[in-house]
Parts: C-alpha cells; structure tokens; sequence
C-alpha cells in the first residue's frame, strides 16, 4: 500500500505573496492576522521527522504558493513540489485561505489514493508505521462524537457546522452507528466514549471532536463528495480568506467517520499544545518522544515571541539533530 505525505506551507515574509495578498485584504477581513503567516522556522523539523521516523513513506508533496524555504534540497527524489496553479482551477485562484488549497487535493495527479495531510505546524517525534495512519486500505481515526456550535468570533466553529450539515444531509447517523457499533464505542478511546454516549440520542450528528493531528485521507472521499456537493464546494473555494461560508478539509475526515470508513485509533498517539501553554511541558513532550505525532499551534499570547520560538526549536533539536535529505 503507497501512503504519500502532504505538507501545505504559506512563506508569509514572500513579498510577491504579500503583494498580491494585498490586493484582495478589503474582501475579508477576518483572516488577516499575522500570527497566521509568522515563521517559526521549524519546518526542517518536520522533514527530520519524516525521514527518521517514517522512511517508509512514498512520496512527500510539499504544496506552495510558489515560493521555497531556502534550506531545501529540491532534488530529493521523494519530494514533490507543488505550486497552487498545478492543481486548483484557475478560478479560485490567487486564494489566501487554507480551505480552498485542501479541498482540491485530489485533482493532484500523482498523489496516490491513501495520503496524509500535515500543517506545517505537525510534527512525527517518534518512530510511526504505516498502520498509525491506514490500516486494511482503511484511514486510522479517533471517532468521537462531540456537539458543533456556531459562534462568536470563531470562524472555525461555523465551518465544522458547515461540514456537519452537509453529512447530515447525505448519511444516517443511526444506521452508522448500528453497523460500527464497535468503531463508534471502542475502548482505544478511554473516557471520550461518553462524548459519543452523550451525543448518541440525537437524530443527527452534533459534531466530532476536533484533534488537531495530521489526516489520513482518501482520494475517493474526497471524489465522492465533491460529486454530492459541487456547488456548495465550488462557492466555498471562491473565497478568497477563511470564511464563515466555508468547508475545510475536516469535511473529508469526517465523511470517512460518518460513513464507518475508518479504523480506530488510540488518541493518545499525538500531544496537541497552543503555544500558549506552559513552555517547560511542550519542550518535556518533545524530548521525551512520549508521542509519535506532536501540534505545536501558534496563537496569540502575552510572551517572547523570539525566546519561545527559540526555546521550542532547542527542543526539536535535541531530538532531531541530523540534517535530512531534504536538507541542502
């Protein structure tokens, strides 16, 4: 079985990227932070882990605007770089929102039909198989089932609503359970069952609990939906910034939860962290290697942006020292 790896990367210092970014900033304003675009400069880190830890992947697609970290070796033979204009329409681009770059994944040719998604924000701390991601042709998930709701600022919550909506239009929830009763109710989850317990009575979905790890996805998936909901997809990826009108990715992952498409998996494989949270247990999960997948997301906080930048990445090194050859 061919498992590829999909990075996604936005140099947010580009100032061609900038220009032209620049040109749309009046048609959304809520996605204009700059902690959204700010570099960490611990990208390496995630190719280290890639080669140390996963050697046996296939192929790793690193997907760009256009522009390259200037440390990458772009002669490494399993790397595929991917410009936005190789894949998605023409029509919904210049796009300066995540949504549109991950809901077209499938109109890249050479991608195989198992793939993985990473941000750029995720990371492999220790040593993982194939079958942590894919496991009898069937994506590795934690299916927790956990009410979705719109509101406030947060544009996320919309757009998981929006996923939710567009499953609970096609599938029966009732029937998903009933035939993946023990998919649904498995003790890899430990006390999340009762979420799925809890949210069981309900007609409908109400949601599924967010884990912020890399996506074990399927072509077909995203094939399948695109060939239910073309129009709604079609619109969403028009926006030019993150929208409260938009899907995401989590739409694919979801469908494959809600269909009983998937394999259970014991969340405790990953440790998601806000940068926010205290430093010294981020850098203790890191150098511990006590999980195989790591989140270390940016959000605004009252610290040194600098020393934590520098403090996290010391940690990174201690475990991933060796340049990779996807490294000049």
């Amino acid at each position: 079985m061919k498992i590829d790896f999909v990075i996604a990367w936005v140099d947010g210092n580009d100032e061609k990227w900038l220009l032209e970014k620049s040109k749309y900033s009046l048609v959304k304003e809520n996605d204009q932070s700059k902690i959204r675009y700010r570099d960490w400069e611990n990208l390496k880190y995630l190719f280290r882990g890639i080669e140390k830890y996963a050697p046996w992947v296939n192929n790793v697609f690193f997907i760009t605007y256009g522009h390259l970290p200037n440390w990458l070796n772009v002669n490494n033979d399993k790397l595929k770089i991917i410009k936005h204009s190789d894949y998605i329409p023409e029509e919904y681009l210049p796009t300066f929102s995540a949504n549109p770059i991950e809901l077209n994944f499938h109109r890249i040719k050479e991608l195989s039909e198992n793939f993985v998604y990473f941000n750029d924000d995720m990371f492999i701390t220790n040593n993982v198989k194939e079958e942590d991601f894919f496991k009898n042709e069937l994506p590795c998930e934690t299916a927790i089932l956990n009410p979705v709701t719109p509101s406030g600022a947060d544009v996320m919550d919309y757009i998981f609503f929006n996923n939710t909506r567009i499953i609970n239009k096609h599938l029966d929830k009732k029937a998903c359970l009933k035939n993946n009763f023990f998919k649904f109710f498995n003790y890899k989850y430990g006390k999340n069952v009762l979420r799925t317990f809890m949210c069981s009575n309900w007609k409908n979905f109400l949601g599924f609990k967010f884990t912020h790890f890399p996506t074990s996805l399927k072509k077909s998936t995203y094939e399948e939906i695109w060939n239910l909901e073309y129009e709604a997809l079609n619109e969403a990826c028009k926006n030019k910034f993150r929208s409260k009108d938009d899907y995401s990715q989590y739409l694919m992952k979801d469908w494959q939860i809600a269909s009983g498409n998937f394999y259970p998996r014991n969340p405790k494989i990953g440790k998601f962290h806000n940068v926010s949270d205290n430093l010294k247990e981020i850098k203790r999960d890191i150098e511990s290697n006590k999980y195989k997948l790591m989140c270390i997301n940016d959000k605004e906080f009252n610290g040194d942006f600098e020393f934590i930048k520098n403090e996290i990445n010391s940690s990174f090194e201690k475990i991933l020292s060796n340049k990779s050859s996807f490294e000049k």
